[in-house]
């Protein structure tokens, strides 16, 4: 499969799942299991093919100037990307999930999806301290399945 087909069947992949998991107030057994496990697994399937294909690259990752050159070759930089998508998609996932054991309310994890789709560790950052401020404040509910 070529690289670009390949790298835009891994978004589509992954933006299922981000979808999923804004549906998943009111789907949350179907969005824990898609969401939250099988495109990630899918991804990391696609992710180790990608990995383990044999190539033609330099680079490694000794020193930053090894990297670069590792991420110069397509492979390695869909990898590479491939790898963010499914890792980010599985911490969402886990954000929601977490959320509805914790009772936090949908509205306080909202804010966090787009930020760990985006910046990965600086939405986990602002999951964690938007959890935090909710249980402080109260803004939790008793069910699993209350959207608000």
């Amino acid at each position: 499969m070529p690289f670009e087909t390949a790298f835009s069947l891994a978004g589509l992949i992954a933006m299922s799942g981000w979808l999923l998991l804004l549906a998943s107030p009111w789907l949350p057994n179907l969005s824990d299991r898609i969401a939250g496990v099988l495109l990630p697994a899918l991804l990391s399937l696609g992710y180790l093919a990608l990995i383990t294909v044999p190539t033609e690259t330099t680079g490694g990752f000794d020193s930053l100037a090894s990297v670069k050159a590792l991420f110069s070759h397509d492979q390695a930089l869909l990898a590479g990307w491939v790898h963010f998508l499914a890792f980010d998609l599985f911490i969402g996932a886990w954000a929601c999930r977490s959320a509805r054991a914790q009772g936090t309310r949908f509205i306080w994890v909202v804010p966090s999806l787009p930020l760990i789709f985006l910046f990965g560790p600086a939405g986990l950052l602002a999951y964690w301290a938007l959890s935090a401020v909710s249980r402080l404040t109260g803004r939790t509910h008793h069910g699993t399945s209350s959207p608000a």
